[in-house]
């Protein structure tokens, strides 16, 4: 018997727009004739392609990003000024691969979303593990500053030089080193760009227990060294529990291989567990042992709409108990979303206009038996009045159109003025709260306030775009977010680290006795502080 995916309810109320069984031919005739519909601007003529962002989407003739030391009040460290004879030494460790052109270093200076810039004059690109130790090793003896940099697409300003900071890119460290077959684990050096990295995998049968909208650019030893939550974490967790080894390059040049594959591992401290996480402070990651899970034999996605907030919480608890073991995302939007990704980047929602969306996706092991649990998730979502619209997606195609509604949305700020970027962490019952809060607050200083994110992780992204930079906007949001979320119990980066922007609000979400602990080990791994300085820890810990 063959799952239904059509509601029992009228089609004039909820509209699916794709279909699952095979040899369901009739529905397939019906959906058909709605197809275009749903591809709408994501046809192939004349449109970008609903997959990753990348650096080079940033709006082309946007003014020059003032330098990071002229926005923000910091003061340059006593580090050394890399020389000529610097330069000459470098040149006899990386041959042909030390870079001073300026407009390399151009786009190295400044994060992807174009609101903190260094001024570097060096960007070092090594191949190899031993490479890294030598060249760290001649910068801790020269005390020169290091800025280590993976795909550059970090949201905290923790991949750009502060002031001078020598640029050390992974990107020519891109080998996968081997895959096991029957475990599924893959050992790859840092510079590996994920979406490479799932495509290696998935023709093998596997898939990235991460994905993340920056996959097209982004490097797994970044990814890392972030802590990167992304979209499968509902599904597969964090990378504390998926990484299961790491190559480390401590500043003093010394590498720690713990690269171990094995699945347990109960001897000693767990080394690895302190560098996931740490962007780049306190050593160079240089390769990564990932656990990658069996790849779905069968994906939908659902796109809804949904009437306010309330059904979007209550949607999720249905979702999760009747959708249990196939739930692999679930994501939310709001209405200001959708202008923007429509405005921007000319995409245009499957589904008729909401308050808020979600995109729900499912991944399991057999068609018939995902399109039952969808169809009868949907069905009651709808008979409740939880759900007002939607769109189903199979097809590869159809799948990638509906994602890039939500995968893009960062992209579409970044056309819309300077952005100003929180991911927090909040119970999911006051997760939208503090958007409803801030469009008060702000008012017309604002352009637009926005909320969207991993609503399975309680994980808010909350934008705030203006026309240009304003520091009286910053003053107004900040410490405002920071003391909101505190006062909620949430934590102040859910995925996207501290970096830079957020490195002085760490004690809203960490005691006294773990910021100076977290101190002392910087202190240990890197005496002379040279590893990412200005980044994650407060001045004063």
């Amino acid at each position: 018997m063959l799952p239904r995916l059509v509601p029992r309810q009228p089609l004039r109320l909820f509209r699916w727009q794709a279909a699952c069984a095979q040899g369901a031919s009739v529905q397939r005739r019906t959906w058909a004739s709605r197809i275009p519909r749903l591809l709408g601007p994501w046809g192939p003529v004349g449109n970008s392609p609903p997959v990753c962002r990348r650096s080079s989407s940033t709006p082309a003739g946007s003014p020059e990003v003032a330098l990071t030391q002229e926005r923000y009040p910091v003061k340059r460290l006593p580090f050394s000024t890399p020389s000529e004879a610097d330069l000459a030494a470098f040149e006899r460790i990386i041959p042909g691969r030390v870079v001073t052109d300026t407009e390399v270093l151009a786009a190295s200076n400044v994060d992807w979303l174009r609101t903190v810039r260094g001024c570097s004059r060096v960007l070092l690109r090594p191949r190899t593990s031993e490479e890294v130790a030598h060249i760290l090793r001649y910068c801790h003896e020269r005390n020169l500053a290091v800025n280590p940099q993976g795909g550059n697409t970090g949201m905290v300003g923790g991949s750009v030089p502060v002031f001078d900071e020598i640029i050390l890119s992974t990107a020519l460290m891109n080998q996968v080193i081997s895959f096991h077959s029957v475990s599924g684990t893959l050992v790859c050096q840092a510079g590996c760009i994920l979406e490479e990295l799932s495509q290696y995998v998935e023709a093998r049968g596997f898939v990235m227990p991460l994905d993340l909208g920056a996959k097209g650019s982004c490097h797994i030893g970044g990814n890392v060294a972030t802590n990167a939550g992304g979209l499968r974490f509902l599904r597969y967790g964090s990378l504390h529990g998926t990484v299961l080894g790491l190559e480390v390059v401590l500043a003093d040049g010394t590498v720690l291989n713990c690269l171990s594959a094995l699945r347990k591992d109960n001897t000693g401290y767990d080394l690895k567990q302190l560098f996931i996480g740490s962007e780049g402070t306190l050593g160079v990651i240089t390769a990564v042992s990932i656990q990658c899970p069996p790849k779905p034999r069968a994906v939908n996605v659902a796109f809804l709409g949904c009437p306010g907030f309330a059904e979007v919480l209550q949607t999720f608890s249905t979702c999760k108990g009747l959708l249990g073991e196939i739930l692999s995302a679930y994501e939310f939007m709001d209405a200001e979303c959708m202008w923007l990704v429509r405005h921007h980047l000319h995409l245009t929602s499957p589904v008729q206009e909401s308050p808020f969306y979600v995109l729900i996706e499912t991944s399991g092991s057999r068609a018939e038996h995902d399109a039952e649990k969808l169809n009868d998730f949907l069905e009651q979502a709808l008979r409740s009045g939880l759900v007002t619209d939607g769109t189903v997606a199979t097809d590869q195609m159809k799948l990638k159109a509906l994602w890039a509604l939500r995968e893009r949305i960062s992209e579409a700020l970044s056309w819309d003025g300077y952005v100003y970027k929180y991911d927090l962490s909040l119970p999911t019952d006051t997760l939208y709260d503090l958007v409803t809060d801030l469009r008060a607050r702000l008012g017309s200083q604002a352009k637009h306030v926005v909320g969207y994110g991993h609503l399975g992780d309680g994980n808010l992204h909350l934008n705030v775009t203006s026309e240009a930079f304003s520091r009286s906007l910053l003053d107004a949001l900040e410490p405002y977010v920071y003391e909101w979320t505190a006062g909620h119990r949430g934590s102040v980066s859910a995925e996207h680290g501290l970096g830079f922007k957020k490195k002085d609000a760490l004690h809203y979400s960490k005691p006294p006795a773990a910021l100076r602990l977290m101190q002392q080990l910087k202190a240990l791994l890197d005496p002379k502080g040279i590893l990412n300085p200005y980044k994650t820890l407060p001045a004063q810990a």
